[in-house]
């Protein structure tokens, strides 16, 4: 009985410091978190529980697929893209083990291709409206970062103990250009951390940028000094988070799925996390806050506090270098908690002919918050590298 006792104690400490740990790490990370507004809790859970599923319903948000495909990262991790192309459009079922998700987008000849890369806690259909405005007017790639909706956990990770870094997933966008589109110029859109990636790619294959990349856009991204970031928060609070963050992320490993079992109870909780950290309008449309709760909660908790250290690492600003010469989007939210308009300004200061947009109103997911602004402004970087009038025409008709 005795042994019983300390046994239900000592989860439950585990459980209150598993809470703690994902609640700590979802107000500094991108967005990581889940749960609904405040004024919720005093409504009944099984009410909620139905809002949300209503919600749900709303919109066809992330219900966009392309030609499926799978490509190998050098470590062996198994990397999801769906290929969308100029020809006529189909929405095509997802085919789990099919021989047709094996086959991929197949190589795309000399057309552009524009290849889109999710940021932290997301996925690829964080691209939903920019991929519903381009869609048959331009050839696109859409892939799921490493341990992310539908891409394999990272190999490297789970078999070998190796940390997350952006280097490997700058390899890992190589491994999807190889796969997807081996030849033929190249368009790089990345969001967060998946402009990270953009810029690590740039960083390690400079060969690749100068002989294929004809434009480049970085939305709401940073090239380094995250670890100065304060989230919003008095520089005191985030200090006092900063220090208890190492013991905060072991916890997050070796409690996983308590910590998940937490996360699901204490979701209304958290929703208002996610939706302080992604939007900045109070009025954003409850379906598109849900469609990003839906994304973020979907990341597992682990691969939430496996990714987060890489952060504190990232320094790519002599990367953009490679950027020079091409034309650039650097594209923001005046109100991003998670990486501020001032990390898009810097990025602008080394790049001279960058054309820097700041949307005011507008968090750290400005491309579901303001998509018309976003894709009119991807249209105009498509025309700017010949893609044509099509994409174009696409940015006007977003709205």
């Amino acid at each position: 009985m005795t042994e019983a006792v300390t046994e239900v104690a000592a989860a439950a400490g585990s459980w209150r410091r598993a809470t703690v740990a994902g609640a700590a790490l979802g107000v500094i990370a991108a967005g990581a978190a889940a749960g609904v507004a405040i004024e919720r809790l005093t409504v009944g859970r099984g009410i909620r529980k139905k809002a949300r599923l209503a919600l749900d319903a709303a919109g066809p948000y992330g219900s966009l697929r392309g030609m499926p495909g799978t490509a190998h990262a050098d470590d062996g991790t198994e990397l999801s893209y769906e290929v969308e192309e100029v020809e006529e459009v189909e929405e095509i079922e997802e085919i789990e083990g099919s021989e047709g998700s094996k086959r991929g987008g197949g190589a795309a000849g000399d057309a552009l291709t524009v290849v889109f890369s999710h940021g932290y806690c997301l996925s690829q259909d964080s691209w939903h409206f920019q991929r519903a405005a381009l869609r048959g007017a331009v050839r696109a790639v859409y892939w799921d970062q490493r341990s992310h909706a539908r891409s394999g956990r990272g190999v490297d990770q789970v078999e070998r103990d190796v940390p997350v870094s952006i280097d490997q997933l700058g390899r890992d966008l190589k491994a999807v250009i190889d796969a997807a589109a081996p030849k033929g110029p190249l368009v790089l859109v990345g969001h967060s951390m998946g402009g990270m990636t953009t810029m690590a790619l740039a960083d390690q294959f400079p060969e690749l940028i100068r002989e294929r990349v004809v434009g480049v856009a970085l939305v709401g991204t940073s090239s380094g000094q995250l670890g100065q970031v304060n989230f919003g928060l008095p520089v005191a609070g985030m200090n006092a988070v900063r220090r208890v963050l190492p013991g905060v992320l072991r916890t997050l490993g070796s409690q996983a799925e308590l910590v998940e079992r937490g996360r699901r109870a204490t979701a209304d909780l958290f929703a208002g996390v996610i939706k302080r950290y992604s939007f900045s309008r109070k009025d954003v449309d409850p379906a598109i806050a849900r469609f990003a709760e839906r994304m973020i909660e979907a990341t597992p908790i682990d691969v939430v506090a496996e990714f987060y250290p890489a952060f504190a690492e990232h320094d790519k600003a002599a990367a953009l270098e490679r950027f020079v010469g091409l034309p650039v989007l650097v594209l923001a939210g005046e109100q991003d908690l998670v990486t501020p308009s001032e990390h898009s300004e810097a990025i602008a200061s080394l790049l001279p002919d960058a054309r820097l947009v700041l949307v005011p109103d507008a968090g750290h997911l400005v491309m579901l918050e303001h998509p018309e602004v976003v894709t009119e402004h991807l249209a105009e970087l498509l025309a700017r590298t010949g893609a044509g009038r099509t994409a174009a025409d696409a940015g006007s008709s977003s709205g």
